[in-house]
């Protein structure tokens, strides 16, 4: 057995410290907005992202190679849809990087005024400079070993994940009923709450597929596939119940326009003390996630390269066996993004990253449960008994889920997804085609 390898703890640590980021500590005040009626869109959701990890298992046990969703995509329709997924997964992480970096940076204004956007002395120039140097400093840990950053990542997650655990027990003591019972806002109706708030929750779940994209980094399969399912209940679990007593103690008007939701519930329960200590692992939560994800954007670069999919320039390993050019693309583009995104008000620059980042994953594990469904279509000798199969039944919820959530997503996101779309297509011929 390589002792390198990413083992079950680690892998884990992958996938809820790839889901538990410094969105856990924003998304209370972003769903405040729709009223407590979000906590069903937390369950909806925990549901939809189960299916979901389910199958990406069963895809893994087929296919055990580094590229996660790619290699599955590419396996059940080809290089053309193989390019696709790659280069939408891709993106997607490099907008999860850019709101994790906007995230952790904006918990940090509830010590620095100069990074709080509800405060006089606020600087946006300032915040996009930590913003870079955060992004490039995790850039430069993952280029000097895979299994650096593993071990980085397994420290990083226990102390995410002890403050969110406290917080939700002991803050049930101060949960005040009268502050859970405005389900909605007047002007919306259940059904639209739900699925307004589903769109920023599901954010929260992106990254269930961490352990598999490493998959020639770790030690088999099952590995892979009790870390994506045992990762994605603790972190439903931990979204669940934490939202929940932070809607309970902090009324809806106030907790709509925090910056730092979960500091003012430490203030309430430790004093200020207690708050900056719990704002320190709020930011350490946001760069566990982003660690993460700089370590999977250099991977799937890798392995689409390694297909001829991606330039092949890509598919060069450091002596650390770390795609070294990969991790500097994808860095380069979060910084592009960062820059262009800038808002005066750093909630309203993490919401649209976030929902720009549901899209595209949407998108991803749409595609690749269709993939699950195609490989069990050719597997069935009695077409006809596909549907009452169980097996067919976990992949269809996660199509019929994924479809839910992008018909409910704002008109403007789907117009920024639809220009990542179109440059797509040059991208496309200018590589794969050209590569023959």
């Amino acid at each position: 057995m390589d002792r390198t390898a990413l083992s079950l703890p680690i892998l884990i640590s992958l996938v809820v410290g790839n889901m538990i980021g410094t969105g856990i500590y924003v998304l209370p005040a972003s769903l405040a907005q729709y009223g407590t009626v979000s906590l069903f869109s937390w369950l909806y959701t925990a549901l939809g992202a189960m299916c979901i990890a389910l199958t990406l298992a069963r895809l893994n046990k087929r296919f055990p190679k580094t590229g996660g969703p790619y290699v599955y995509c590419k396996e059940a329709y080809g290089k053309p849809i193989g390019f696709f997924v790659a280069y939408m997964y891709w993106i997607c992480n490099a907008v999860s990087i850019a709101g994790l970096a906007v995230a952790s940076v904006s918990y940090l204004g509830f010590i620095m005024p100069i990074l709080d956007s509800n405060n006089e002395l606020y600087k946006p120039h300032a915040a996009l400079i930590l913003e870079l140097c955060v992004v490039w400093g995790f850039t430069y840990v993952n280029i000097l070993s895979i299994h650096i950053a593993g071990v980085v990542q397994f420290i990083l997650t226990i102390i995410k994940v002890i403050p969110l655990l406290v917080i939700s027990l002991l803050g049930l003591e101060k949960i005040h009923i009268v502050n859970l019972v405005q389900f909605t806002p007047n002007h919306m109706t259940y059904f639209s709450a739900i699925s307004g708030a589903a769109a920023l929750t599901f954010w929260a779940f992106i990254g269930l597929e961490a352990a598999t994209i490493p998959a020639e980094n770790t030690r088999g399969n099952k590995d892979i596939a009790r870390a994506t399912i045992y990762g994605t209940l603790l972190t439903s679990f931990i979204y669940i119940v934490s939202t929940f007593v932070l809607m309970g103690m902090i009324p809806l008007s106030q907790l709509q326009n925090s910056q730092f939701p979960f500091s003012i519930a430490s203030t309430l329960l430790f004093g200020h003390m207690g708050a900056i200590l719990v704002t320190g692992c709020a930011v350490i939560s946001g760069l566990g996630a982003l660690n993460v994800c700089v370590l999977l954007q250099g991977q799937i670069v890798f392995a689409a390269a390694r297909d001829n999919v991606f330039p092949s320039m890509f598919a060069k390993l450091s002596k650390n066996d770390v795609p070294i050019s990969g991790q500097l693309l994808s860095s380069g583009l979060v910084t592009l993004l960062l820059i262009f995104t800038i808002e005066p008000m750093l909630l309203n620059q993490f919401n649209y990253i976030a929902l720009l980042a549901a899209l595209l994953a949407l998108i991803t594990y749409l595609i690749t449960s269709f993939s699950e469904i195609k490989f069990l279509y050719v597997e069935m000798n009695n077409k006809g008994q596909l549907i009452l199969n169980k097996k067919f039944l976990i992949p269809i919820l996660a199509v019929l889920y994924s479809l839910w959530m992008l018909i409910s997503l704002e008109e403007k996101i789907l117009f920024a997804g639809s220009i990542i779309l179109v440059i797509f297509i040059p991208i496309y011929f200018l590589t794969v085609k050209r590569q023959g």
